[in-house]
């Protein structure tokens, strides 16, 4: 799957930062990357889905992966409609899907997975973004926007290894930072609608996304609740010392869920 050719009409994608489309089993997982980041982030969890069989999509979101000026033109609804179209074509050559998303990610997989109820077997939210953000950081936000400012410094990179680097953005694009922010809001009322399986993994300190999430996230969600404390990572797991323990988390929760 790719993202809609105008995202990305400027620059070409980084070496590193395309998407994966991989036809395994009957069983398929969409995993999803996080706001300025890329594809390459949850790579490691991706191949690992690939390695254990399964039939695995992971797209670049729209401007991600580029340059920011490409980011700056999209929204949290040019991420969704990329995420829905990765959905559709799993859920037509599969038996079942399961969903995977970091961060902003996982905001994309609760969506889809509150929209999808019926044809979502299971979801893997890491340190994902699911809670309103403090009223007085979206003031912040709105009056750079109002006086003319289209980036605040970057998100990514939040990890605890000084050997690991997460291919992000150092900046972060504020018209698509709000648009994320009004997204969550919007996804409140539907998160009772997560009825089927959903492994929660959060890490202790991150810098980024508040580990409450994950507390709001386990108590509005209706299906069974597995939770995985991440003690040694920062906000950008999959990449993190604790990347072996999501893997394995992930690829024990996924054969569950889809198991015939």
């Amino acid at each position: 799957m790719t993202p809609t050719p105008e995202a990305d009409a400027e620059h070409p994608v980084k070496p590193g930062c395309e998407p994966l489309s991989h036809r395994g089993s009957d069983a398929g997982v969409l995993v999803l990357h996080g706001f300025t980041g890329s594809p390459g982030t949850m790579r490691p969890v991706a191949d690992a889905l690939v390695a254990d069989g399964f039939s695995v999509e992971l797209p670049r979101l729209p401007g991600h992966g580029t340059h920011m000026e490409d980011m700056k033109r999209t929204t949290f609804a040019d991420y969704l409609a990329t995420a829905e179209d990765a959905f559709a074509d799993l859920r037509s050559r599969t038996r079942a899907v399961a969903v995977v998303g970091l961060s902003m990610g996982g905001t994309l997989a609760a969506s889809l997975t509150a929209r999808h109820a019926n044809d979502v077997a299971g979801a893997v939210f890491v340190n994902a973004l699911v809670k309103p953000i403090d009223p007085a950081m979206l003031q912040i936000l709105d009056d750079m926007i109002a006086v003319g400012e289209t980036e605040a410094p970057g998100v990514g990179s939040d990890l605890a290894d000084p050997d690991a680097v997460e291919d992000a953005y150092l900046g972060s694009p504020l018209v698509p930072l709000r648009s994320l922010a009004d997204a969550v809001v919007d996804l409140q009322p539907s998160l009772p609608n997560i009825s089927c399986p959903v492994l929660i993994m959060t890490s202790t300190q991150d810098h980024v996304v508040e580990p409450s999430n994950s507390d709001h996230l386990a108590e509005l969600v209706t299906g069974p609740v597995e939770r995985v404390t991440l003690e040694r990572s920062y906000h950008v797991a999959t990449l993190d010392y604790d990347k072996q323990l999501v893997i394995d988390r992930t690829l024990d929760f996924v054969r569950k869920v889809t198991a015939s």
